[in-house]
Order: structure tokens, then C-alpha cells, then sequence
């Protein structure tokens, strides 16, 4: 007799447990680890869905008591092993249920209806064929008669035809064919075909020959030629790999220097050995030109997981991965759960992006998964960045992480030219215009010479703050070194918020630092912008990209391809337009805000700030045009602009680092968010007093707040947060344990409570 451990499809912690199943003798072949399961729950017997996760000869319990599976889920897609422990490892780490976690590494669930293609093949000779034409021609048989003539074409009669195209072209239905096969004229026969998202994507033709036993012969890719430092790289880890070396590794180069060549060598010494690769991404527009680039290289090697396939195209993806018929994944976060049996090395690129950070539970870090999964499988992970998170370059520092640096660009291509244009001067010359005095110069003159520009707004995490447009002051917490909040009362901003301790101030009259009566919220939209553009350069061709402009499947790379080819003169938009894309005709990189996401409200406020001026700086002069760069700002003294207009990470990496060890932030600390929620804002506001209470006998720890969220109220429900630091990381998940045991003795039911560390 065979029990099932089963994780219960329901994400309450209460229940997050393993309970134990018989399974009935007719299901025990298809009742694997990672199967989906129908089983009865509960003293209704409920019916519920559940996930085995191991399997016993032996009961725990009364044998008599022991609940039998239901059945099998028939289209439940089953999971692979190592994957449950990733899951398990999750859970443990982040906080969440098992349940959350298992679905957190199944990006597929549920199977979709196979696509199969049906090929017709006559079974009669050329002459017979002929022969049967003019008899059902006699016979007033039109359909068959049109049949013959389908096979009587040259290639068709050799080749087969599909049946889709005898249906559609010919006009024979399935019943004729079918009257034909009875007959012995006609052979159906099917094969399984892959929906391929990338489909239309031009890509090379690449064989793969073998070698060695199955290795794959490298000379078949056709390399690129490297320069000295790429190749001193690629040959560095590919030394280390033949050695079994399974490490961390972090390319720290600037724009424009070769990542993406240097991570496609490290990928084909891993590809030689018959290893596997997933390639991350931290969003979807950046899917365009990546996976043009790796599929001019390794051709259908390559396919591509993401949010916007459709149910099949993810299916098939998902089935392609698990059957090795591909062996490069390409995608954002989910793509990192790809089902490869032989794992060799993990790229993470643009490691810096916030998109790699989970917002849902369990609320994950990419980064931190990447490397969990490549010491279970036996596989390298690779980071790459410009701009790296102070953590990742903190670790490479410190040599857990081994760190490449490149500090040129490749080719001739030189960095461009920064400027950085003082609006507080704009201000005072009487230039109310989004566009500085020499922005609009540099954009008369790439107008003329028929050259591209990208106008960057830097949005990121902006939530509004209020600052002087004559010095450049921002109202900010004594406390936390944070932009605080500006809220309405009545139509009118009358309060000020710190949503990091909660405290509070009276919305200014006049600016505190020069007596200006010119303060208030700052805010610039996209839409606004393109309006402006046009009215200021009537000739101008324009296109916007930001979240209305690219809904839909083909939304990003419609726009993307749309500059590309030449079709606008002017792109504007958000963070993505700026991430890693590589237009040669884009010279001029105007940044209309640079400052605006320094007053995000968050502790990364400078660090996201010269991450995304950076990034936006190495979009320009890519090609053999030197390119130009103007960073609009009220803070022009600030660290994170000049570092970024020098493109100094070490500057910038050194000035930040001592700002987080005065205020003890990550990476130096750490630090643990308790988020509450209520749909009472009475038992948030209680529970988040309650539980700050409950840790006074903490030692070595900071707490801040409970103080309302960045979102202080989201469907319905009222949301506290609660930030505490410690030195001790061990500290604060034992504190985050601490407080699961205070939730369920205490009766908090009507509110929930996340944990998110650092």
C-alpha cells in the first residue's frame, strides 16, 4: 500500500502542512512526486486540489481514518522534483506557504490541448490517380475531383499536403478525406507540433553536429570575434567550469562594452558540454532585441517564456524545456523555473532591476533563487550589469561573487558627452518649458541632421513629493532620509508623511531653505510630454512607449521595431525604454527629470536614481556617431547625478555605502518589512501597534513606525508597515517566525500580515 504526502491548494499558514493519502491501486502509477491531485478534505470531505510532494509505504495514522485520493488531475501538469525542494527552500526563506511557493516554480499548471499537424499521403500511383479524377468527374464526386487535382500538382504529389490546406485551398472536408482513407487512396498521418512564439523572428540556420559523445560541436555556431577583454573572460570561466568550478560571478561593464557577447561565449562552452541555459530578463520589453541577438547565434535552440504568450504557447514552451527539444530560455522571473533536467548556467542580466523582486507571495528575490537553484542542479550563475545592486557588487567585493569588470565600450564607440543642465537656472531665465534652453538646441540640431533622440522620464517609484523650483529643496524626514508623502485634504495638500516612521509635518507655505513661495508637488506625464514635442517641433515624428502604448501581446516590439527601422525621429517614455536596447541612429539622450525618482520615498532612492541616468546615458552614441546626453535636474550637485553623468559606479558604489552604514541599511544591515492588512482599519492600525509592542525585548534592533504604506489603502483593505533593521539577518527571521506564532495565538484572523527581507 502507497501513501501520498499532499500540500493542500490553499495558501492559509494554518494549513501548511503535508497530510497523508492512501492511494487507491488504480491511480498508483500515475501518482508521482509533483502530480496534482483531487482529494477529500476536511469533515465535509470538501473536494480539493493538492500537490504530492513525497511518497511512503508506511501510514502515519489510524490506517482506518486514512483518506483515499480521489483521482488524478488529467490536466495537471506535473512538477519536477528538484523544483519542489526549490519550493520548500523558498518557503523557508521568504515566509510564505508551500503551497504559494509550488506555484511560485510551476509558471505552467495546467495542460493546454495539444496542437497537432495532419499530413495527407495518396497511396496510389500517378496514373491511378489520374484515373480516379475522371471517374469522379463522370460521377459528379466535385469534392474528390478537386481532391486529385490538390495531388496532381507536382511537389504535392511527392510531399503530402496538410489537411488544413485541403480544407482551406481545395475545399475537401474531413468527411471526404476520411471516405478516401476508407477507400485506400489517401494515408492521415499526425505529429505534435509546437506552438513557437518566436515564430517570424528572423533567425540563422544553425545544424547541430556532434562530437565527443553527444557534445555539441562549438565550430557549428560560427563565433563572433571577441576583443582581449571579452575573450579573457569567456576563456577565465571556461577554465573554471571544465574544472567543475560551479560559482557566482558578476560582469561589472560599462554600456555599450559587450556583455551580451561575453554571456553568449560563456553559453557556448556550457552548450559544448550538453548543459542547458536560462537566460533572465527583468521585463518583457527588453524580450525584442535579446532574443533577435541569441537567435542570429543559436537559432531554435532558443525559445522564450513570458506573461503575454498565450495559454498554449507557454504550454508548449514549458513541454519544449521539459523534453529537451530546446536549450536556451529566454524570459523574465518565471523563466528562471524553466523544467531543464541538465542545468548548466544561469544569466542574470541587468541584475540590478527591481523587476526581479517578486511582489506577490512568496515575495522572492530572483538573484537569491538563481543561485539557490544553481547549487542544487550543479550549475554557474552569472550577474551582469552596468550599474550593479550595492548588494551583488558588496558580495563580488568581498569574494563570494567573483567579479569581471570592463570598462570600455566595444568596438570604436566612444561614451557620449553628459551635461547636466541646472532647472533652477531654467527657473530664474523665465524658461517655464520641460525642455531646457540646450536640450532644444541638441534637438534642433539631430532634427536636421535626420538623426534619433530618446526623451527619458524618470518616473520610477515616483509617488509625488514637494520641492522648491528656485533651489531645488525637498522636504524630506529628519529621520530616515526620505522624501516625505504629500496628502489631500479636501482637494488641497495640507499634510506631510514620512511612510517609513510615520511621522508627520504641516505642508510648507514657503520653502524652508530659501523663503521661495514657488513650492508645491512636482509631476510629468508621457502624454504630456509627446503633446509638448510636437507643439515645439511640428516635423518631428514621435512615439510614445510607456504601459498604455504597449498593452497587448506585440506591443513592445511593434514600437521597438518601429524605431528601429527608422519610423520616428523622437522616442519618448518611462525606465523601459532606456533598459539595455541598442539603437546605432540614437544620438541625443535628453533625461527631462533626473532627480524625480530621488524622492521616491525609498532607502534606494540614490541608487535607483544613478542606475536609470546611467542606463539612459549608454542608450547614446552606440553606433559610429559619437552621441550627447542632457540630465535636467534641481539637484545638480547630487552624487548620483555627477557619478552617473562621469559614469563613476566606483564613485557612486564608495559615497553610497557610507550613507547605508550611517543609517544601517542593506548592505551593510539588514532589514525586515511587516506589511498588515485589514479590511478594518481599526485591527490594522492595533495590530501593527501590537505587534511593534510584542518586540521591545528585541535587542539590537531598530524599529520604524507602524506608519501607513506607500499604498495606505489598495482593494479594500488598510495597509501598516513596520521596518526593522538589525545587523543580524538570523535576527529578523527569527523575529519574522516570532511573529507568525503572535498571529495565531492572538486572534488577528480578519488581517493578514506579509514579511519581505531587505
Amino acid at each position: 500500500m502507497i501513501f501520498a504526502e499532499v500540500i493542500v491548494d490553499i495558501s492559509v499558514k494554518s494549513l501548511d502542512r503535508t497530510f497523508q493519502y492512501r492511494i487507491p491501486e488504480e491511480w498508483e502509477e500515475e501518482a508521482v512526486v509533483g502530480a496534482q491531485v483531487v482529494i477529500p478534505f476536511g469533515k465535509g470531505n470538501r473536494q480539493m486540489k493538492g500537490f504530492i510532494i513525497g511518497l511512503s509505504n508506511a501510514c502515519k495514522f489510524d490506517l482506518e481514518k486514512t483518506k483515499s485520493i480521489l483521482s488524478i488531475e488529467k490536466q495537471g501538469v506535473i512538477a519536477e522534483s528538484h523544483l519542489l525542494s526549490l519550493a520548500y527552500w523558498i518557503k523557508e526563506q521568504y515566509g510564505s506557504t508551500m503551497n504559494d511557493a509550488i506555484k511560485a516554480v510551476m509558471p505552467v499548471r495546467r495542460e493546454v490541448r495539444e496542437k497537432v499537424e495532419r499530413t495527407a499521403h495518396v497511396l496510389v500511383s500517378r496514373d491511378a490517380l489520374e484515373a480516379l479524377r475522371q471517374d469522379y468527374l463522370q460521377r459528379h464526386y466535385v469534392a474528390k475531383a478537386r481532391f486529385c487535382d490538390a495531388f496532381l500538382q507536382e511537389d504535392a504529389f511527392e510531399a503530402g499536403l496538410s489537411c488544413g490546406e485541403l480544407a482551406k485551398k481545395w475545399k475537401v472536408s474531413g468527411s471526404v478525406l476520411k471516405g478516401l482513407e476508407d477507400q485506400g487512396v489517401v494515408q492521415v498521418s499526425s505529429v505534435r507540433s509546437y506552438r513557437n512564439p518566436l515564430d517570424g523572428v528572423r533567425m540563422a540556420d544553425h545544424s547541430l553536429p556532434q562530437r565527443n559523445g553527444g557534445e555539441m560541436a562549438l565550430a557549428s555556431f560560427g563565433r563572433v570575434e571577441l576583443n582581449p577583454r571579452q575573450r579573457e573572460i569567456v576563456e577565465d570561466f571556461a577554465e573554471e567550469y571544465a574544472k567543475g568550478i560551479r560559482g557566482q560571478y558578476l560582469i561589472h561593464g560599462v554600456t555599450g562594452s559587450g556583455k551580451t557577447e561575453v554571456y553568449m561565449g560563456m553559453i557556448e562552452e556550457v552548450l559544448g558540454l550538453g548543459k542547458q541555459v536560462i537566460v533572465l530578463i527583468p521585463e518583457i520589453a527588453l524580450t525584442f532585441q535579446t532574443v533577435n541577438r541569441f537567435y542570429e547565434r543559436f537559432g531554435d535552440m532558443v525559445s522564450i517564456m513570458h506573461s503575454r504568450l498565450s495559454a498554449g504557447e507557454r504550454y508548449d514552451q514549458f513541454k519544449r524545456a521539459k523534453e529537451g527539444l530546446i536549450q536556451i530560455m529566454i524570459g523574465p522571473r518565471s523563466a528562471l523555473f524553466a523544467p531543464f533536467r541538465n542545468l548548466g548556467l544561469i544569466v542574470m542580466d541587468e541584475e540590478h532591476e527591481s523587476g526581479y523582486q517578486s511582489d506577490s507571495m512568496p515575495r522572492y528575490h530572483a538573484r537569491e533563487v538563481a543561485v539557490q537553484r544553481g547549487k542544487m542542479l550543479g550549475a554557474s550563475v552569472v550577474f551582469g550589469s552596468a550599474t550593479p545592486s550595492l548588494e551583488a557588487y558588496y558580495r563580488a567585493s568581498s569574494g563570494e561573487y567573483k567579479l569581471y569588470s570592463m570598462t570600455e565600450r566595444a568596438g570604436n564607440a566612444r561614451l557620449p558627452e553628459v551635461s547636466i543642465v541646472d532647472l533652477r537656472q531654467e527657473f530664474a531665465a523665465r524658461n517655464y518649458s520641460v525642455f531646457s534652453r540646450e536640450l532644444q538646441e541638441k534637438m534642433e540640431e539631430r532634427l536636421g541632421r535626420r538623426e534619433q533622440m530618446i526623451l527619458f522620464i524618470n518616473r520610477r517609484g515616483y509617488a509625488g513629493f514637494v520641492s522648491c523650483r528656485t533651489c531645488g529643496e525637498v522636504i524630506q524626514c529628519d529621520c530616515c532620509s526620505v522624501a516625505m508623502k504629500p496628502h489631500e485634504y479636501r482637494g488641497k495638500v495640507s499634510l506631510l508623511k514620512c511612510h517609513y516612521c510615520g511621522r508627520e509635518r504641516r505642508m510648507p507655505e514657503t520653502c524652508p531653505a530659501c523663503g521661495s513661495r514657488y513650492i508645491g508637488t512636482f509631476g510629468l506625464g508621457t502624454q504630456q510630454v509627446e503633446e509638448m514635442v510636437r507643439k515645439r517641433f511640428p516635423t518631428a515624428r514621435v512615439l510614445r512607449m510607456d504601459a498604455d502604448t504597449t498593452s497587448g501581446k506585440e506591443g513592445h516590439s511593434r514600437i521597438l521595431g518601429a524605431f528601429s527601422r527608422g519610423e520616428a525621429d523622437v522616442l519618448v517614455g518611462t525606465q523601459m525604454i532606456v533598459k539595455g536596447h541598442d539603437f546605432p541612429k540614437v544620438t541625443l539622450v535628453g533625461v527631462l527629470a533626473a532627480d524625480l525618482s530621488l524622492y521616491a520615498g525609498d532607502y534606494r532612492g540614490a541608487e535607483k536614481t544613478f542606475q536609470l541616468l546611467t542606463q539612459a546615458a549608454g542608450r547614446a552614441g552606440r553606433g559610429e556617431r559619437p552621441g550627447q546626453v542632457v540630465f535636467q535636474t534641481y539637484q545638480p550637485e547630487h552624487y548620483s547625478i555627477t557619478s552617473a553623468a562621469e559614469e563613476d559606479y566606483i564613485g557612486f558604489y564608495r559615497q553610497e555605502l557610507k550613507v547605508r552604514q550611517m543609517l544601517h541599511y542593506p548592505p551593510i544591515s539588514h532589514i525586515l518589512e511587516v506589511l498588515v492588512s485589514s479590511e478594518s482599519q481599526e485591527r490594522g492600525e492595533a495590530l501593527a501597534e501590537a505587534f511593534s509592542s510584542n518586540l521591545g525585548d528585541v535587542q539590537g534592533v531598530v524599529i520604524l513606525g507602524p506608519a501607513d504604506a506607500g499604498i495606505a489603502k489598495l482593494k479594500n483593505s488598510y495597509r501598516k508597515v513596520l521596518y526593522i533593521k538589525s545587523g543580524n539577518e538570523q535576527v529578523l527571521r527569527d523575529i519574522a517566525a516570532r511573529g507568525e506564532e503572535f498571529l495565531h495565538g492572538g486572534g488577528w484572523k480578519d488581517c493578514t500580515v506579509t514579511f519581505s527581507f531587505d
